[in-house]
């Protein structure tokens, strides 16, 4: 029986800020020492992104919209307020489940006609902020869906956190082949900016922002009237837990927000760990990594990529999918591997701030490798395979 994840679906919220933008407001939060205002124009120069994209509306030339809008400053202010935990949490309940909903509808539309209302499970992923009733919640009821749907939720397990929601995803739909499983990943991450002078700060508040994805999963057989529909067919997946490097990257509850661990040790890590990280995902798909056609590899920074690239020695360009959307919306955590995974098939998120041509989608049959790396050091990855949904 062959599972795939038949649609995909991304929503990014309205703020879009350039680097530069977000560059000069760093300098006035925690800038004016010559080290610091160095390490910021390197950091955010050669970062490998252009836009981030952002509930909180603080990060534009102009500042929020009025006095007292914003989370982090009032227009024209140019002190860090550092709010409390409570109060970024509130946000995301406010700003997380809409964001959330737009993807899923999104998934949704991109599904076969026949299986839209016919969602048997929701999982959804962040680890941004906490509700309850949740996300989960919101989704059932905001869609329409049945009542008894089954809901599970994934939470603060970090960037790679998609991956175990595809393995639930596959095993519900092993189980019971009527199945229609509906993945649902949000983060906020730009809620728990806390700025300061160190230069771990400096690389994680430069790479992280916002954004919504969502996968639908089934192995029904649906004829949509003749068309063709990408899919990506689920072979293997497999999780690892590299040798070093596990307090380099963590996931804490501050009293000023979630408190982010990412040093710039990590893409050394990555770099001489890669092959074994991978080993057991081309062992559990009986292949060798020549065998692969591309590479989602989740975009954590440049680094990780320059990294993860020269530690699998990849070549011909076989992370552009990843650098791409690096460079267009950043680290959104969990979220981010569904956006390559979507413009690896042909698809770019509508909410872009820049306009853009189309990618051009992989040939049915390329194999995918798709790595995503959290705390731990985690590294988690799917094995898929390029098709349509008939077949």
């Amino acid at each position: 029986m062959s599972v795939r994840v038949i649609g995909i679906g991304t929503a990014l919220p309205p703020h879009a800020y350039t680097q530069a933008e977000v560059k000069a407001v760093m300098r006035r939060w925690v800038g004016g020492e010559r080290r610091v205002d160095r390490t910021l124009e390197r950091v955010y120069t050669h970062s490998g992104i252009e836009r981030r994209h952002s509930v909180v509306a603080d990060f534009g030339p102009d500042g929020p919209a009025g006095a007292g809008a914003g989370l982090f400053l009032d227009r024209g202010g140019d002190t860090f307020a550092r709010p409390s935990t409570g109060t970024r949490n509130a946000r995301y309940g406010e700003f997380a489940p809409p964001l959330l909903e737009r993807a899923a509808r999104r998934a949704l539309e991109a599904s076969p006609t026949a299986l839209r209302d016919r969602v048997s499970h929701v999982i959804t992923v962040s680890c941004t902020g906490f509700q309850a009733p949740g996300v989960d919640d919101h989704l059932v009821r905001a869609l329409g869906l049945a009542a008894d749907t089954e809901r599970y939720h994934l939470g603060f397990m970090g960037c790679y956190a998609v991956f175990p929601a595809l393995r639930m995803a596959r095993a519900f739909c092993l189980a019971d082949p009527e199945a229609v499983v509906l993945i649902a990943a949000v983060e906020l991450c730009t809620l728990h900016l806390d700025p300061s002078r160190e230069v771990d700060s400096i690389l994680s508040t430069s790479v992280f922002a916002d954004g919504a994805a969502a996968a639908v999963v089934s192995a029904v057989e649906a004829d949509d009237g003749g068309a063709l529909r990408p899919a990506l067919e689920l072979l293997a997946s497999s999780t690892t837990l590299t040798q070093r490097g596990k307090a380099d990257m963590a996931w804490t509850i501050g009293d000023h927000g979630f408190e982010m661990v990412l040093t710039s040790y990590v893409p050394r890590v990555l770099e001489a760990e890669a092959e074994a990280s991978v080993a057991p995902l081309l062992r559990a798909g009986g292949i060798d990594v020549g065998d692969v056609g591309a590479w989602a590899v989740h975009p954590g920074g440049r680094a990780i990529l320059d990294k993860v690239e020269r530690g699998l020695r990849l070549e011909g360009g076989m992370v552009d999918a990843s650098r791409a959307v690096l460079a267009e919306a950043g680290n959104m955590s969990s979220a981010t591997v569904l956006f390559v995974l979507e413009r690896l098939l042909g698809g770019r998120c509508a909410d872009h701030a820049v306009p853009a041509q189309e990618p051009a989608p992989l040939a049915a049959g390329t194999l995918v490798a798709a790595l995503a790396f959290g705390p731990g050091l985690t590294v988690d990855a799917a094995l898929l395979r390029v098709g349509d949904t008939l077949p």
